[in-house]
Order: C-alpha cells, then structure tokens, then sequence
C-alpha cells in the first residue's frame, strides 16, 4: 500500500442529473466522503478513499478515475453487486428539490462486520474520516463503522466525522441519537450545524432561534452546542458547525464557526446571488477544517478557509471540488 496520511471511508455513489426536457443526464462520481477525499488530493495532502465496489469493469474504471485527481485506491474493497445512485435535477437546489436514492443492496451498504482487517488497510496513516452516512446505510454498516473507529483509536489517529444527516437514510429501525452519540465518542473532530447535532447526538436546541434570525442568537447555540459536544465526549478538542440561509430564491449567505481551547471564532459572511451546484459543499468544508488543521493553521485561519472552500464549491458543477488553495484564499481576502 502506498503511504498516506489521511484516510477517508464511505460509500461511493455514482450522481445522475436528468434534463428530462432535452432527454440528457450529467452522471458525477460522489458521495461524502469521496468528495473530502478529493479536495485533499486537490489541495495536495496524500489521502486514500476506501469504499467498496463490485468487482466489474465499470468499477475498476471508477477507481482510475479517483487516481486521476490523486486519490489513492489501493486499499479499495471489492465485492457485492452494484454502486449505489442517486438523481438530482441539473441545477437543483437540495434545499428545495428532491434527493431520491437508489442505493438499496449497494456494495458498501452490505458490508459484513469482521470481514476487513481494518488494521492493516488503516496502515500508518494519521488521520480518519467518517460521515454520519455510514452507520444511516443499515445496522451492519453501523457495527461495521465502529471496527473502523475502534482501530483507528487504537493506532492514535485524529478521527473526524460530519454529522450530516439524511432523514431517508435511516430507515432499519434506529433513530440517529440511537447510534451517533457512541461512534462520536471515538473523535477528536465533529462538524455539522446545529440542528444536525440535536437530531444525531441530542444536544440542546433553543426552538426559538429561527424566529430570532439574528447572527448573536446563532453564535450562542453554536457556542453552547459545542461545548456540549465536547462535554460528551471524551476526545474531542475541535467543533465546527455551518450557517446556510437564503431569503430569497437568489441569495444565500453562509458562515461557520469553530470552537477550540475553549473559545469560538467565526468565519467571514459569505453572500451570493445565483449559484450553479451545491453538492458537496459541506464535504468542502470538511476538508478544508481537515486540511488546516492537520497543517497547523492558526483557529480563525482553520474557519476562514473551511468556509472558503465551502462557498466556491457553490460556483462549480459536480460533486468534487476542483478549485486550488489559492483561488479559495481569494475568497477570504
């Protein structure tokens, strides 16, 4: 295996875009954690992907594809019958247009647990990241993430997740506070917002913030959010948590805050008219707090660029985000 330092681990997805008008479809390579994976190998860090994916050719030309924007592979699990799909208008809004998924008895999704020697695929890596995707895919997946964790605390690796929940997923009896709150436990990292962390890990959540609608009302839920977080658990030292809003089919604002060593700092106000994709936004976000802080990067450094990763991935079509270090730094300027 090749040496990395970072390693992300989810389910691959292959994104279908019907123009059902012109009797076309844009298909992209995706899913959470791929997305992350890419902006780091784009950003330069070695990071390997692993999913799993029948064994076929339609899968092997997926892998060459995620080693042509630097992603290592060889750590890929193979096996199962399909890649799972999703479909989403071209040019659709996820806030207001409908995900419908077809990923039922998709490879990864019927993963079996003690089927990896997760020791040995983790290598001498420094870094895991998971998503709140993985243990949503069914009960398997979950225990099977767990393993994961276990090894990966084992090793003395930094451990992130995003906290992104996806109400459609999570239909095997469980509710995400069910399940979430012990796989959070294993991280050292947790983004999400705040609403996602009441959902998965029950954390506080004043009802009346949305009819406030005010910047401080958000900064203190996101501050006592966090504390709460790391409150709970035991090793996390770093929190980030998202701000999306649009008051208008036109415009969206976005910021985030980051919380460490006890104090929040806050991203610049990002603001847009017309944007052209936003999928995987947040896994921009992801992995620009990924990058940042495995680099060392001062706090309101590690916020500004997270959340100018974030906002330029608003500007470009697929699910990777393909912009450089440099164009995103313009951003925060």
């Amino acid at each position: 295996m090749q040496t990395v330092d970072i390693i992300t681990i989810g389910e691959i997805l292959f994104r279908i875009s019907p123009n059902l008008q012109s009797h076309e479809a844009g298909m992209y390579i995706g899913g959470a954690e791929a997305n992350v994976a890419a902006a780091l190998a784009r950003w330069n860090n070695r990071v390997a992907y692993i999913s799993k994916m029948p064994d076929n050719g339609l899968s092997k030309e997926v892998a060459a594809y995620l080693s042509g924007t630097g992603i290592t592979t060889d750590r890929m699990l193979w096996g199962g019958d399909r890649i799972g799909t999703y479909y989403l208008a071209q040019g659709a809004d996820l806030k207001h247009s409908e995900v419908v998924y077809d990923r039922k008895y998709s490879s990864f999704s019927m993963i079996e647990p003690g089927t990896v020697d997760w020791v040995s695929a983790l290598g001498n890596a420094k870094w895991l990241h998971w998503t709140a995707i993985t243990p949503a895919l069914s009960e398997q997946a979950a225990i099977v993430c767990e393993e994961v964790l276990q090894a990966a605390k084992a090793k003395g690796m930094i451990i992130s997740t995003d906290l992104n929940y996806r109400a459609k997923l999570w239909q095997y009896g469980k509710k995400p506070v069910a399940v979430m709150p012990q796989l959070v436990n294993y991280c050292d990292v947790v983004m999400g917002n705040i609403w996602a962390a009441n959902m998965m890990l029950g954390t506080v959540l004043d009802e009346s913030l949305v009819s406030k609608n005010t910047t401080s009302a958000y900064l203190d839920a996101a501050s006592q959010t966090s504390k709460e977080i790391m409150e709970r658990c035991d090793h996390c030292k770093h929190v980030a948590l998202t701000f999306r809003f649009s008051s208008g089919p036109r415009h969206n604002l976005y910021y985030a805050t980051y919380f460490t060593g006890g104090q929040i700092y806050k991203s610049k106000e990002f603001e847009s008219g017309e944007i052209v994709d936003r999928v995987g936004s947040g896994d921009s976000f992801m992995a620009g707090l990924i990058h940042a802080i495995f680099h060392k990067h001062a706090p309101s450094e590690i916020v500004n660029l997270a959340a100018a990763a974030a906002f330029s991935k608003f500007f470009l079509k697929g699910d990777f985000n393909t912009n450089d270090l440099e164009t995103i730094q313009g951003y925060i300027q």
